[in-house]
């Protein structure tokens, strides 16, 4: 399992403003390791925000995604108390999900 990702919200007229910062190697399946071989695909395929268990964002990435990924959106319609939960899933089937208040 992989390090916790970091999410700030913020709001301001009924609108938060969400920063993720997942932590995660996303490799490409293209570089070479010390010996020649090819390091094998490892990346996010799919991003869920939500709001209160309700999706408000779906992203579908690929191999070019950086190393620990930074994503930042807006969500209208937010109230103080509310839940924001991020997850994602990546090629290998491995499944993280976390949230913050806002």
């Amino acid at each position: 399992m992989s390090d916790p990702t970091k999410i700030r919200a913020t709001l301001k007229d009924g609108v938060a403003e969400v920063r993720v910062l997942m932590a995660h190697e996303m490799e490409s399946g293209q570089r070479r390791d010390a010996a020649g071989k090819l390091v094998p695909a490892w990346h996010i395929t799919e991003v869920v925000a939500a709001l209160n268990g309700k999706p408000a964002l779906k992203a579908l990435w690929g191999p070019g995604i950086s190393k620990n990924p930074f994503l930042g959106f807006r969500i209208r319609g937010a109230k103080a108390g509310d839940t924001i939960t991020i997850s994602w899933v990546d090629n290998r089937g491995d499944k993280r999900s976390d949230e913050v208040k806002v």
